[in-house]
């Protein structure tokens, strides 16, 4: 039988990012070959590095390993063809992200792992050891370890240097360095969220965090540079506070970037990053939604066209009112939209090829990905007509991963 999915990359392969088995940067989507005998239902783009989970909790790293970022020990410095983590294999992983050079995974039994750079705490508690002027001294956690071990964690979220868990029971605890280095001391002990309760959906930035709580009210801390809290001005908070602007929406779908944030109102139904996420939005009737943007503007990560300028409060993206979006996802400096009938449209920083249309211009005009890969082998001759669609997408530090799917013509239901 045909496979009917791949998994698509484009943008900047000079660490190995993209999984091809070479280090170039592509332009145009093209194929992780290596993944077309697993069924991976959810991949994640970190900085550096992308990871992919499959149906049957297996978990595939591969790009930078400096920094034991793939969950093994490093033998070279880079690794563009996609390995399984094997500490991971007995586990069924469901969910999974990366941070700045760290990455944090949970399995269907609510355990939480971390591995990666851990000089901030960022991969949770470890034995304490110092250096000879007496400051501690943390190690890179090259292989994955159990981490928030006390917690049932339900979903887990990755920022530059810091992490962040939800539990079961709707509660959200972080540690690491929640600022940008030297604002804040770092814990690698989690401490729970004050004042958060019934959360749904957490996301991170670089050095923010959001959470969608039960009732649809969306909340924000940390740092605020660019105004990507979304609460009209510049300054952080170290509690979470409302984000203004959006208290007459109910919202199903957060996103956040290194310095910019997404939500999607509760017009459409969303397909989320994994079916864990898929299960903690609603379903709702399938009519189109609307994306607000806001924080840093530059290059035109927000899609608001020509204004690159930074929004300090969510502002509706009518580039893209009329298309009927399920995910957004948010990279560095760019961003990705897509359509329920598995279509992309990328807008942001452009060099590198990151926005898969075959230019590297920088525009905040969101222009449609187009996945010209090669169909599925063994085809029908009425499977045979027909095209891919994107099922998810995953923005990263300068590159993109996509789930895609081959739907004939005669196909009623996409998504």
């Amino acid at each position: 039988m045909a496979s009917k999915t791949a998994v698509i990359a484009w943008g900047s392969g000079e660490d190995g990012q993209l999984g091809i088995g070479d280090n170039e940067e592509k332009e145009w989507v093209c194929t992780i070959n290596s993944l077309q005998s697993q069924k991976v239902r959810s991949v994640v783009a970190g900085s550096r590095n992308s990871l992919a989970i499959c149906e049957d909790g297996k978990l595939f790293t591969w790009g930078w390993n400096q920094r034991g970022t793939l969950g093994h020990p490093p033998k070279t410095k880079t690794e563009n063809i996609p390995s399984q983590v094997k500490a991971l294999a007995d586990v069924k992983i469901i969910q999974a992200a990366i941070g700045g050079w760290h990455c944090l995974a949970v399995d269907d039994q609510g355990r939480a792992y971390s591995w990666g750079g851990n000089e901030y705490g960022q991969c949770g508690e470890e034995p304490e050891r110092k250096d000879d002027t007496g400051r501690p001294l943390r190690r890179d956690i090259a292989i994955p370890q159990q981490c928030a071990s006390k917690l049932s964690v339900r979903q887990v979220a990755a920022g530059g240097t810091h992490s962040v868990v939800l539990t079961h029971e709707g509660h959200v605890w972080t540690w690491g360095q929640p600022w940008p280095p030297g604002d804040i001391k770092q814990i690698s002990t989690p401490l729970q969220v004050l004042d958060l309760e019934r959360v749904r959906l957490i996301a991170a930035g670089a050095f923010h965090n959001l959470a969608l709580l039960e009732d649809g009210i969306l909340c924000a801390w940390g740092n605020n540079e660019y105004g990507q809290l979304g609460t009209g001005d510049t300054q952080p908070r170290s509690h979470p506070v409302p984000v203004q602007g959006l208290s007459d929406l109910t919202l199903v779908d957060i996103a956040a970037g290194g310095w910019h944030s997404t939500a999607l109102t509760d017009e459409g139904e969303v397909i989320g990053n994994c079916e864990l996420l898929r299960e903690m939005r609603p379903r709702l009737p399938a009519s189109p939604a609307t994306v607000y943007g806001w924080g840093r503007g530059e290059h035109g990560r927000l899609g608001f066209g020509d204004d690159k300028s930074s929004k300090m409060v969510p502002q509706r993206v009518q580039l893209l009112v009329g298309e009927d979006i399920v995910q957004v996802s948010c990279g560095g400096t760019h961003s990705v939209a897509l359509t329920r009938d598995g279509r992309m449209f990328s807008f942001g920083r452009g060099d590198h090829g990151r926005l898969g249309y075959g230019k590297k211009a920088t525009t905040g005009l969101p222009s449609e990905v187009p996945i010209n890969i090669p169909s599925p082998r063994n085809l029908s001759d009425s499977e045979a007509e027909g095209r891919w669609c994107a099922k998810l997408v995953a923005c990263g530090g300068r590159h993109t991963l996509a789930v895609v799917e081959w739907h004939n013509n005669e196909s009623e239901q996409l998504l």
